[in-house]
């Protein structure tokens, strides 16, 4: 093992980037509905997003099945009104998203719930007082 002093605290996690083989419509579902601006597009296959703190990468997947060997379980968004994660809900229903949970209220006094991007990928819209700044 290392002596080495790990440097202070990251300032979290803020990017993610994305295989997807919706690329198009993974780019409506993030910028669109979401309300993500496009931050960069170096080129056809890649576009970088941004909703002010983080940073979403989507890149287009070259061959059906690419990211089969990908673990990620889901991604968050955070809410700072606890009642604004049912009207991300209702949005998101009558945009026709497919909702995989209704909203709950969890022990720790968050609420959430999920649906999902046009590629599967699992998406938390989720209040989270250490993190929501109306908490």
């Amino acid at each position: 093992m290392s002596e080495a002093q790990r440097p202070g605290p990251t300032a979290g996690l803020r990017h993610v980037a994305l295989f997807v083989d919706q690329f198009e419509a993974c780019l409506d579902f993030y910028q669109r509905l979401m309300g993500m601006a496009v931050e960069w597009h170096p080129d056809e296959d890649s576009i970088y997003l941004c909703s002010g703190n983080d940073n979403l990468a989507l890149h287009r997947s070259s061959e059906a099945g690419s990211s089969a060997g990908q673990r990620l379980d889901h991604i968050g968004f955070i809410i700072d009104a606890i009642d604004d994660v049912d009207r991300w809900y209702a949005f998101l229903e009558a945009e026709g998203v497919t909702l995989l949970t209704a909203p709950r209220t969890h022990r720790d006094g968050a609420r959430s719930f999920y649906c999902e991007d046009p590629a599967g990928t699992k998406v938390q819209i989720i209040f989270h007082p250490p993190l929501s700044t109306g908490a």
